[in-house]
Parts: C-alpha cells; sequence; structure tokens
C-alpha cells in the first residue's frame, strides 16, 4: 500500500525521524510504533503506573510527555559516536498498560507479565515510568536467570521496608530484588543519595546487603570521574541493570518529580557520568518518577528524554546486545 504523502524533493523525509519536529504521531524519539517482536532488539515501553507513589502522584503521565519531549532529540551521540537507531533495530513498543492499576501487587504482575513476554522473544527493554516502584517486577522479568548487577542513580536508596501496609512501594524496590536474588547487592552502586530522613538507619539495608552508596557529598567531592570509575568498579564485566530516577537531577533541572531533593546532580554531570559507562554489559534500563502535573515548563520530561537518549545508547552499545537483525538469546 502506497503512503498517503511521498517526499518529492527531500528524499531523505521518507525516514519519519528526519521530517519536521513539530509533526507526526508522538512516539519515543519518533520511531515506529509497533506490539510486533520479530523485527526489534531495543524496545522502549512506557509504563503509565503511580500507584507505588508514598506522596505525590503524577508519574502516570510521565511517559506521554517524554515521548512528546524525545522529538527534540537527534539520532547520533555526539560524543561516544554510538548512533543507537543504525546499530540496532529500535521501536516504541507502547505502554505496558495496567488492566488493575488500583491493585498494587497486581498491578506489579502485569508489569512482570508484559516485560516477561518481550524478553523472551530477545529483545532489550528500556522502560519510561512511571514511579520506581515498577523497576521491581521488570528486574523480576529479567533477573530470572540469575542477579543483575545495577548501576542506580536517585537521590533516595530505595531500599526501604513496609509504609502504611505496603513492602512494594516506590521507597523499596530494590531491597525486594535482592531478597529476591534479583540483584547481587555487592555489584550494585547507589549514586547521589542524599535528603533528610525520619528514620537514621532508613537506608541500612543498602549498607548492610554490600551495596555501595554514593552518597551526593561524595559524587560532589569527588565529581562525576570519580562517580564513574566506583560504578565500573563494583558494577564490572557482569550483566547488570541501570535505573535512573530523575529526582537524582536537582530540582531546578527537574522539579517535575514526586519527591524532589535539593543539592542534586546537574544535567552535564549526569549525561556525563552516563557516557563514560559505554560498554557495560547492560541487559535492560529504566529512567522514572518524571512527573509533568509538577513542571509546567516541560523541562523534567525534556531532560529526562535526554536522559532517556544516553541509555539507549548505553544498550545500544553493550555487549550483549545485538543489533540489526541479531537477537539477544534470552537466558535459559
Amino acid at each position: 500500500m502506497s503512503p498517503i504523502k511521498s517526499p518529492r524533493r527531500y528524499r531523505e523525509l521518507a525516514n519519519p525521524q528526519l521530517r519536521p519536529r513539530y509533526g507526526g504521531l508522538p512516539t519515543f524519539f519518533r520511531l515506529p510504533a509497533t506490539e510486533e517482536l520479530g523485527a526489534v532488539d531495543i524496545g522502549l515501553i512506557g509504563v503509565p503506573f503511580d500507584g507505588g507513589v508514598t506522596n505525590r502522584p503524577g508519574a502516570r503521565h510521565g511517559p506521554r510527555e517524554v515521548r512528546n519531549q524525545s522529538s527534540l532529540l537527534r539520532s547520533i551521540n555526539p560524543v561516544t559516536g554510538v548512533a543507537p537507531f543504525a546499530a540496532a533495530r529500535v521501536a516504541d513498543l507502547g505502554d505496558a498498560w495496567i488492566e488493575e492499576p488500583y491493585a498494587l501487587e497486581s498491578a506489579h504482575a502485569e508489569i512482570e507479565a508484559f516485560f516477561g513476554n518481550v524478553r523472551a522473544a530477545g529483545v532489550t527493554t528500556l522502560a519510561v515510568g512511571g514511579d520506581h516502584s515498577i523497576s521491581l517486577p521488570i528486574l523480576r522479568a529479567l533477573g530470572a536467570a540469575g542477579p543483575l548487577g545495577m548501576v542506580h542513580v536517585d537521590a533516595h536508596c530505595d531500599t526501604g521496608d513496609d509504609y502504611l501496609g505496603s513492602r512494594f512501594h516506590h521507597g523499596a524496590p530494590f531491597r525486594r530484588a535482592v531478597e529476591e536474588n534479583l540483584l547481587e547487592p555487592r555489584r550494585v552502586i547507589q549514586i547521589g543519595i542524599r535528603g533528610t530522613l525520619n528514620d537514621p538507619n532508613m537506608w541500612r539495608f543498602s549498607t548492610e546487603s554490600g551495596m555501595r552508596v554514593l552518597s551526593m557529598d561524595e559524587f560532589h567531592d569527588g565529581g562525576w570521574r570519580f562517580a564513574l570509575e566506583e560504578a565500573k568498579r563494583v558494577v564490572g564485566d557482569g550483566p547488570a541493570y541501570l535505573s535512573f530516577d530523575i529526582d537524582a537531577l536537582d530540582p531546578v533541572y527537574a522539579p517535575g518529580t514526586g519527591t524532589p531533593e535539593a543539592g542534586g546532580i546537574s544535567t552535564i554531570e549526569a549525561i556525563r557520568f552516563l557516557r563514560g559507562l559505554t560498554g557495560l554489559d547492560f541487559r535492560g534500563a529504566d529512567l522514572v518518577e518524571v512527573s509533568p502535573p509538577f513542571d509546567h515548563t516541560g523541562l523534567t520530561a525534556l531532560h529526562g528524554a535526554s536522559i532517556l537518549f544516553e541509555l539507549l545508547c548505553l544498550l545500544a552499545a553493550a555487549p550483549g546486545c545485538a543489533g540489526q537483525g541479531g537477537r539477544r538469546v534470552p537466558p535459559a
């Protein structure tokens, strides 16, 4: 079937990613949208769910706004040289929409099943939340064959426990992931941790389980290069996951989030740090906690989209991600 309109003068406009950025249907990076997994190496997936928040909701609207702002991104990383759309077949796989959003644990089961299906097809996943509780069901799908290492960039360790009757809220996913043997804690680094506490032992599980907790004070004193070397040392050459909570950024860059904390990472520090991780064996990643209702400027979603592009470049350059028709064989 012929398209309704074909370019006459500028033939490159046959590629929707090269058309004017103010037009077209909003998908991640103006990629083709599909639910067919057979021709995809890396799939971007929205997870519009914020049933795990402990205070300010709104992250359910994150995927849609990150899609909108991602139209501003281009196709080649200017520093690492990674061209993810040339290196791999990348597509927007739509949303892992939730049939029962009012039941937290049931919703997590739905997310796990969705990502399990994508993983079984050999597709590498890059998720956009949604609150941080979604990382647990994603890790249940991706870490089923054995525990992963993790680079976790956040203002909070998210290794809390029961809160108001739930053990699965957005402040506890990585404690549950360790307990379920989805993460290897001695190969986990948590970067940018800061903020006031109600309990001085709030994040004790992280340190006692063996995670490397790199506070924002330590990040500031040592710089992003120090944080990068620590991340590479801790994670090593094994398979790993990358989780980036937008509240890792200072609120001046990301006001639209559920739990903002003063004194965070700048966008240039975050981007340079992420670019330095190129070559690590990331098996998946997520960007979470973009909450558009708390940012009328769209700045948080723009910075979220920019971080998302860096995550995509990391996945496209990862040694385990076979691109352009090569299929990552899921572990047994």
